[in-house]
């Protein structure tokens, strides 16, 4: 049986896995000396033991994670100190696998965990946030629909799904649109009523339903709710007060090793996309073509900002903060910054890990 080739980012593990047998001697000489500080957790991994660990993925296993995907490839969990991490896919909700023990992590958006915080006192606090700028947007193709404005909705039909109804519903709120105005269809996520002409728009992503109208010629136009009344993070990491509380060495762990993985893959994004068709998302038929293009957007336009390059990945500013809790009120969720984020374990892994590896802006 020939072996599949190993990615850019498991060399790297096996160039560090080489270097650790090379020293193993002087290791072993130095751990015997210093035995009465053996078992000091820390978020470097030094000496750390967290055995299993799991993060809920919002989605399927496609190029939308790949720098969990590159953490694990590239032994950056084991590194830390774990025995493995389950990388569990959706479609799912964040919150109900972080609130019923299922998982360590969940990764979802501040919609949702806003609207379960506010609505059913969850005890959940977001910790941190891959996307600086949410995906979501109205899509059309310029010969259906071709919804470019706010104005070029009126009298249109927009296919929306059941679990983007209150997201729907506020974008119209916080852009004074009468719903009169328009006729919304209840639909699934595939796209094909609207490629078929059957709807003019569409709610879908940027990273998604986008990439599979332009790689199918079809001419989309995008009307991104970031750009248009509702800024909020996503691909937020969602997790319990009690783990917040008690494990937080492990909790920030787990951040270091998706910073460096998301770091990675931003770096190479071709090379992310590439480990996620052969090998996490091999059985999903995926296509290279489009797993790239999202890995070079995410990696340009969403993951990326400002406030990142100035004060690391995952980072949500004071603003960005803000921005989240208006278009949460807009979908009438009342929510405060102190009862949603917390983003002291952020601040310890950056003060505790000044070299981080950094990525290319």
């Amino acid at each position: 049986m020939t072996q599949a080739p190993l990615s850019p980012f498991t060399r790297r593990s096996v160039k560090r896995l080489g270097q650790g047998v090379a020293v193993a001697a002087a290791l072993t000489l130095l751990l015997t000396s210093c035995a009465s500080d053996a078992g000091s957790d820390s978020a470097s991994g030094e000496d750390a033991s967290f055995g299993d660990a799991s993060i809920q993925l919002s989605w399927i296993k496609n190029t939308e994670f790949m720098g969990e995907f590159v953490a694990d490839d590239a032994g950056y969990f084991t590194d830390l100190g774990f025995d493995s991490v389950d990388l569990v896919p959706g479609p799912a909700s964040a919150e109900a696998g972080v609130i019923s023990g299922n998982v360590d992590l969940g990764i979802g958006n501040a919609i949702s965990t806003g609207t379960v915080i506010a609505e059913e006192g969850a005890p959940l606090k977001i910790i941190g946030a891959t996307y600086q700028k949410n995906p979501f947007t109205i899509l059309s193709l310029k010969g259906v629909g071709n919804i470019a404005s706010l104005a070029d909705l009126k009298g249109k039909t927009i296919g929306v799904q059941a679990s983007n109804q209150s997201l729907w519903d506020a974008f119209l709120k916080v852009n004074e649109i009468d719903p009169s105005t328009i006729t919304v269809v209840p639909v699934e996520y595939d796209p094909t009523p609207l490629f078929n002409g059957e709807v003019d728009g569409w709610f879908a992503y940027l990273t998604n339903e986008s990439i599979d109208a332009e790689l199918a010629g079809l001419d989309p136009v995008n009307l991104p709710l970031a750009d248009n009344g509702l800024p909020f993070v996503a691909e937020t990491f969602t997790a319990s007060d009690d783990a917040i509380a008690n494990d937080r060495e492990k909790l920030k762990a787990l951040l270091v090793a998706e910073i460096k993985g998301w770091s990675d893959a931003i770096n190479d994004p071709t090379a992310a996309a590439t480990l996620t068709v052969d090998t996490y998302g091999k059985d999903l038929g995926l296509t290279m073509e489009k797993e790239t293009r999202q890995a070079e957007i995410q990696a340009t336009d969403l993951v990326v900002s400002d406030d990142t390059a100035a004060n690391g990945l995952f980072t949500i500013s004071d603003a960005l903060q803000k921005e989240s809790l208006k278009t949460l009120k807009a979908a009438g969720i009342d929510i405060d910054a102190k009862s949603l984020f917390d983003l002291s374990l952020l601040a310890e892994v950056y003060k505790e890990n000044p070299d981080l590896v950094k990525y290319s802006k």
